[in-house]
This record gives C-alpha cells, sequence and structure tokens, in this order.
C-alpha cells in the first residue's frame, strides 16, 4: 500500500509563479497540491478550510505578508508545517519567517528534488535551510549574547576554523568531544555544503561523511543541519 500524498499550499503573489510552482509540484511523486493563495489572508482561510500537511509560503505579498501569516497559522493551526520559498535570503527575513514558526526556508533557487525533500524533512519533525540562507541566520544567531568565538582563542596565529586548528597540538580542546575530522566535517556543513561537496573537498567517500555526521550530531546534541550550524558558529568552529 502507497503513503498518502503529502497535501500541499502554495502561496505566492504572483500569479505565473503560482502555476509553476503548482505544476513543479504535481510532478513530485508523493505530493499532492490542494490549491493556491494569492495573498497570506487567502492562505490562512485555505489553510482552515483544507487542512494541507504543509504551507510553501512567499513573504512579499498583498493584504498580509508571510511572516504574519506563519505567525496566525502557528497560532490557529500548529500541525500545519510551513516552509518559506522566497527570493529573500538576507538575515531580518530568514530571522523572522523563523521566529513567527516556520520550519523550513527555501530560495526561488530551489529545485523539485530539494522542494521535495524539504516537505519530508518537515513532516519528520526536521528543519529546513536552503544552503544559501545558513551563513546569514547563523552569523546573527552567533552575533546575539554568547554567540561569539569560544573561550580559550589566545593561541596566537591560527584562523580559528577546524581544519587550520585540528593539527595543532597547542590549540584548546574541541567542544563536545569533536574528533579532528568531525570539526573539518561540521566546519564545511556550516559553510553550507552537501556531503556529496564534502565527500570531493576530504577526498573521501560520501558513506564517510555521512558516518561522521552520524557520530558527530549526538555529540552536539544537533537533530539537523540546521542545529548543527548554529552549534558550529556559536563554538568558533567557522572563521569569519
Amino acid at each position: 500500500m502507497s503513503a498518502a500524498p503529502i497535501r500541499v499550499l502554495a502561496a505566492d503573489d504572483q500569479r505565473v509563479v503560482r502555476e509553476g510552482l503548482a505544476l513543479v509540484l504535481g510532478l513530485l511523486p508523493g505530493v499532492e497540491v490542494v490549491a493556491t493563495a494569492a495573498d497570506g489572508d487567502e492562505a490562512i482561510e485555505l489553510a482552515h478550510r483544507l487542512a494541507p500537511d504543509v504551507v510553501l509560503m512567499d513573504l512579499n505579498m498583498p493584504r498580509r505578508d508571510g511572516v504574519s501569516a506563519i505567525q496566525a497559522l502557528r497560532e490557529q493551526c500548529p500541525q500545519i508545517k510551513v516552509i518559506v520559498l522566497t527570493t529573500y535570503a538576507d538575515d531580518r527575513s530568514v530571522l523572522d519567517a523563523l521566529r513567527a514558526g516556520a520550519r523550513g526556508y527555501l530560495t526561488k533557487d530551489a529545485g523539485g528534488e530539494q522542494i521535495e525533500q524539504a516537505l519530508r524533512d518537515v513532516l519528520d519533525d526536521r528543519s529546513v535551510l536552503d544552503p544559501a540562507v545558513q551563513h546569514h541566520v547563523v552569523a546573527a544567531i552567533a552575533a546575539g549574547p554568547g554567540g561569539g568565538r569560544a573561550s580559550g582563542s589566545g593561541s596566537g596565529s591560527g584562523s580559528g576554523s577546524a581544519s587550520s586548528s585540528a593539527g595543532n597540538a597547542d590549540s584548546p580542546p574541541l567542544p563536545a568531544g569533536l574528533t579532528p575530522r568531525e570539526a573539518q566535517v561540521l566546519e564545511l556543513i556550516a559553510r553550507g555544503l552537501t556531503n556529496a561537496e564534502i565527500a570531493i573537498e576530504l577526498a573521501v567517500g560520501e558513506a564517510t561523511v555521512k558516518s561522521h555526521i552520524n557520530h558527530l550530531f549526538p555529540k552536539i546534541g544537533a537533530r539537523d543541519r540546521a542545529q548543527a550550524v548554529t552549534f558550529a558558529y556559536q563554538n568558533g568552529l567557522v572563521p569569519r
């Protein structure tokens, strides 16, 4: 028996984008487009009436913008997951949307496979951040209270990155009991690289990269890449 399809509502003020997005989503296996909305108010009304699993939400829309609509859906329909799909990738847009309750953030450069994976991830209670926005949001978080570099960085000449300090016997211990290689992998995740790109960068197999990730995530208490990126910046594993 096949699993029930993921029911998706797409909200965007541009008709050509709505229609194109509905076409792309309709071609994805296991995905059903239940409706499209032209603004935040219509998205909320349709969400109440149709109860989709996921809403793909643009941010800059008339009448009610995306952030306001996301907050309303979180309060009124908390079972519905929201993924932002927008052209904006600046710190304020990303942080405002995540604080409002979005479980994912994609730019409109995302392809069908990336959107499909994001839909499945948020339904599995994993957050999703497009690599294009990871650096912006985590840098903003790291700049907040307690978000600076880890203490003990007074060792003179290193850049502070995991890859440059891993082999230095005088460098402070890595946080959370990470090995030098795990710290390297974590740094590359924070830079937005995929598993395949990390494998190329480190000249190892992709299975090896996945093994490192499976070991380091429990060490740092991360459930997904977004939390891992936050940990990397907050602990000074990525040079600024």
